[in-house]
C-alpha cells in the first residue's frame, strides 16, 4: 500500500446496517486499523446488548486491529469527552505506525466530535440548572434537551440522571462557543452504509432475534448480579433497559419483545436523522446502498478513497 493519502476515513450508518464487518473489511483492504465510534461497546462485560461481535474484525484469517472496544467497566459512566481524548491517542499511535484510521460507528455526536474537530471541556456540575430541572417531568425534560439540537442517542431521553446530564451538557455547549470546534474540519473521507426502511426493519428484528437466542436476557441478569442497580442499566441503552424490566417481571417476555423491538426502529430513525443534520452542518457522507454486495462496497469506497 502506497503511503496514505488520508489519514481518516469514516464508516457510519444506522443500527444493524453492517458497519463493522465493512470497516473491518475496508480498513484489511487499506492495511489499517479500525477506531470504534461507538458509545456501548467501550464497556466490558455489556456484548450481546451492545451489538459486538468480535468475529467481524476477522478477515481472510487476519484480526484487523481495533480499539476503544472493551475500555470501560460496566457501571462507569462513558462519555465524549473521555471519547474525544482516547480517540484522538489512539489515532496518534496509528498514523505513528503510519497506517490509516477507520473511524466506524453509529454514535451521531461522537463521530461528529471528530469530523467537526470539537475542541471539548469536561462540562461541571451546574446545581443551579439542576435545581431548576429537578421538578420538571420527564417529557418537560425531553422537550428542553430538544431545542438544543437533534439527539444523538434515544437514550438520553430514557433515564432521568442521564436526561439531566444531557440538558446540563448542551447548555454548557450552547453558552461556550468557543468549545464547540476548531476553526478547520477534521480531514476525513466520510462513507455511509444505508438500508431502505423495509429491508432496515426487517434487519433490525432478526438481529435481536439472535441477540435473545444467544443469551441477552442472561448477560443483563449476569450484570444485575454484578451489583449493577436496575435504574443504573437505564443509562445502558434499550436493551439493557427492557430486558431489566423483563427480569423484574414488570413486562412479560412478549411486551419486552415488541417494546424493545419498536424502540430500536425508532432509534434507527433518530440516527438517519441525525446523519441528515450532519449533511446540512458541511459533512459530506458518501451513501453506499447496504444490499450491495460487500466486495462491491468496498470497490466503491477504495475509488472514492483513491480520489481523496
Amino acid at each position: 500500500m502506497d503511503k496514505p493519502k488520508t489519514g481518516l476515513v469514516t464508516v457510519l450508518g444506522h443500527t444493524a446496517a453492517g458497519k463493522t464487518r465493512f470497516a473491518a473489511c475496508l480498513a484489511h483492504r487499506l492495511g489499517g486499523e479500525i477506531i470504534s465510534a461507538d458509545s456501548r461497546q467501550v464497556y466490558r462485560g455489556m456484548d450481546l446488548g451492545t451489538g459486538k461481535d468480535y468475529d467481524d474484525y476477522l478477515v481472510q484469517g487476519e484480526r484487523v486491529p481495533f480499539h476503544l472496544v472493551d475500555i470501560a467497566e460496566a457501571g462507569e459512566e462513558y462519555n465524549v469527552y473521555r471519547f474525544r481524548q482516547e480517540f484522538a491517542e489512539a489515532y496518534r499511535h496509528i498514523r505513528e505506525r503510519g497506517k490509516v484510521a477507520v473511524l466506524c460507528g453509529g454514535t451521531g455526536l461522537y463521530l461528529e466530535s471528530v469530523l467537526r474537530n470539537y475542541h471539548l471541556v469536561g462540562v461541571p456540575s451546574n446545581k443551579e440548572l439542576r435545581g431548576q430541572l429537578e421538578k420538571k417531568s420527564m417529557e418537560e425534560l425531553k422537550r428542553i434537551l430538544e431545542r438544543y439540537g437533534p439527539l444523538h442517542n434515544v437514550t438520553d431521553t430514557g433515564n432521568r440522571e442521564r436526561l439531566t446530564r444531557s440538558i446540563e451538557i448542551a447548555v454548557h455547549r450552547h453558552d461556550h462557543t468557543q468549545d464547540r470546534e476548531d476553526p478547520l474540519p477534521f480531514n476525513s473521507l466520510v462513507l455511509g452504509i444505508r438500508f431502505d426502511r423495509e429491508s432496515r426493519r426487517r434487519r433490525i428484528t432478526r438481529r435481536l432475534e439472535e441477540r435473545l437466542s444467544r443469551g441477552l436476557v442472561e448477560e443483563v441478569s449476569g450484570l444485575l448480579k454484578r451489583g449493577i442497580a436496575p435504574e443504573k442499566m437505564e443509562y445502558y441503552g434499550l436493551e439493557y433497559r427492557f430486558v431489566t424490566r423483563y427480569i423484574l417481571e414488570e413486562i412479560t417476555y412478549e411486551e419486552m419483545f415488541r417494546k424493545l423491538n419498536t424502540a430500536i426502529h425508532q432509534y434507527a430513525k433518530r440516527q438517519m436523522t441525525y446523519f441528515r443534520g450532519m449533511e446540512k452542518r458541511g459533512t459530506v457522507i458518501h451513501w453506499l446502498e447496504g444490499d450491495l454486495p460487500i466486495e462491491e462496497k468496498i470497490e466503491r469506497a477504495m475509488a472514492l478513497y483513491a480520489a481523496t
